[in-house]
C-alpha cells in the first residue's frame, strides 16, 4: 500500500472537487488496512497521554461530509484507544432556541477543547455556511439585524461568514488548539448504495431517514458550497483535507496518519520533568512507603 503523505490531501491552492477522486486505494489489502489502522491507533494514543501531561495544546478535529460519509463509524474506529477523559467528541445538531439567541459560534466555542484534549466535531460551524446556503430560510431564525427575508441574505453575507470562521480559527490557532479539518469526500453512487443497505439491512434501518433522499436532491448544490467553504477557509493555521470516502476503511486510516504525522510538527509537546528535588528525594520516598 502506497505510503500516507498529508500533503498528498491538504488543501493549499483552490480545488475542485469534480476532479478529486473518491476512492485512491480501490486494490488495498483489507488486513493489511486494519493492521495499519492499530499501529496508528495506539500510536495516537500514546501521543494524546503525553499531551494531557504537556497540557499546553489542545486539538479540534472537524469532520465535515455529507450523510452516509462514515463519519460516525470513523470517531468510533480512530478514537477507540483514547483514555476517554483526553477526548469530547460533539455532534451538533440543528440549533436549538436558547442557541439561537446568540451568534452562530457560540455554542462551538463552548465546546472547545481544554489544554491536553482533543475535541471531535461531528459536523461543525461550517454548517452555517453549507446547510444554510442549501435553505437560506435557516438564516431568519437567527433573528439578525437587517435580514428580515431571504433575499436580505446577498452574497456579501456569505463572504462575511467565512471570514469570520477563519477569525475564530485563527484566534483559537493562535491561543494553543491546533486544528484540522476533513471533508470526506463521497461519490453520489456509493451514498446511494450506503442508503440502500440502510433499508435493506434491519440493523441499519434506524439510521435511515426519508430526509437524507431530500438532502440528496440538492447534492450538486452542496459540493458547489463545498468547495466554495474548502477554498475560502483551508489556511496553514486550520487546513482542510480532502479524504476519499467511498472506503470507509481505507478513510478511517488517512485521517488517523495524517493527525499522527501533523502532530509531530509539535516537536516541543513532551512529557514534563520532574522538579530536581522530587527527583533527588526518590529513594527517601520509596523507602518511606515500603516501610
Amino acid at each position: 500500500m502506497k505510503s500516507i503523505n498529508p500533503d498528498d490531501f491538504k488543501v493549499i491552492a483552490p480545488i475542485e472537487l469534480s476532479k478529486i477522486p473518491t476512492n485512491l486505494f480501490k486494490k488495498a489489502d483489507e488486513e493489511e488496512k486494519e493492521d495499519k489502522l492499530e499501529k496508528v491507533q495506539a500510536k495516537l494514543s500514546e501521543l494524546q497521554d503525553v499531551m494531557y501531561a504537556h497540557n499546553r495544546y489542545a486539538v479540534l478535529i472537524c469532520l465535515q461530509g455529507m450523510d452516509t460519509s462514515g463519519k460516525d463509524s470513523l470517531i468510533r474506529e480512530v478514537f477507540k484507544e483514547f483514555n476517554p477523559r483526553g477526548v469530547d467528541v460533539h455532534s451538533f445538531k440543528t440549533p436549538n432556541s436558547a442557541e439561537l439567541e446568540h451568534d452562530y459560534l457560540w455554542r462551538h466555542y463552548l465546546a472547545l477543547p481544554e489544554k491536553g484534549k482533543f475535541a471531535v466535531f461531528n459536523r461543525t460551524y461550517y454548517e452555517n455556511v453549507l446547510v444554510t446556503r442549501v435553505h437560506p430560510e435557516y438564516i431568519l431564525g437567527e433573528n439578525l439585524p437587517g435580514i428580515e427575508k431571504v433575499s436580505d441574505i446577498t452574497p456579501k453575507f456569505w463572504k462575511n461568514r467565512m471570514k469570520q470562521i477563519n477569525n475564530f480559527e485563527n484566534h483559537i490557532s493562535q491561543n494553543g488548539t491546533i486544528v484540522m479539518k476533513f471533508f470526506f469526500h463521497l461519490s453520489k453512487e456509493e451514498q446511494r448504495k450506503r442508503l440502500l443497505r440502510r433499508l435493506e439491512n434491519e440493523e441499519q434501518n434506524w439510521k435511515f431517514s426519508p430526509g437524507d433522499l431530500k438532502e440528496r436532491e440538492h447534492w450538486d448544490e452542496y459540493m458547489q458550497y463545498y468547495e466554495e467553504a474548502i477554498n475560502a477557509t483551508s489556511t496553514p493555521e486550520a487546513p482542510w483535507y480532502i479524504i476519499p470516502a467511498d472506503d470507509k476503511e481505507m478513510a478511517r486510516y488517512i485521517v488517523a496518519k495524517i493527525i499522527w504525522e501533523e502532530m509531530q510538527q509539535h516537536t516541543d509537546i513532551e512529557k514534563p520533568q520532574l522538579d530536581a528535588k522530587i527527583l533527588a528525594n526518590f529513594e527517601i520516598y520509596k523507602k518511606e512507603l515500603e516501610g
